[in-house]
């Protein structure tokens, strides 16, 4: 599995913003994408920070998705979103997943 921890900053009074961008990127999904799971937060201490962990099977799926024109359309509105509630651009952080457990 591979994964990708996304951190950005929420302009201020844009907080509620972030429910609406989650609703945008789960519609935008497709079926087969590789997405395993993907969790959003915001940190206890700064409201403000956001941090997404997105894990896939795969880095090369992950690949594959960002390129895939079945999500572009979903994503425009998801984008027009992000330029509006977000405070500068995300930074990523590509990750190697050694372990991934839940009950």
């Amino acid at each position: 599995m591979w994964a990708q921890m996304i951190t950005t900053r929420l302009q201020a009074g844009k907080e509620d913003g972030l429910a609406t961008l989650v609703s945008q990127l789960r519609a935008a999904e497709q079926a087969g994408s590789g997405l395993v799971h993907s969790t959003a937060t915001v940190d206890a201490a700064d409201p403000g920070r956001v941090i997404m962990f997105v894990v896939f099977e795969s880095e090369e799926k992950a690949r594959e998705r960002e390129n895939d024109p079945r999500r572009q359309d979903g994503l425009q509105a998801a984008r027009a979103t992000m330029a509006d509630i977000f405070d500068g651009a995300p930074e990523f952080v590509d990750l190697t997943v050694v372990d991934d457990w839940s009950l």
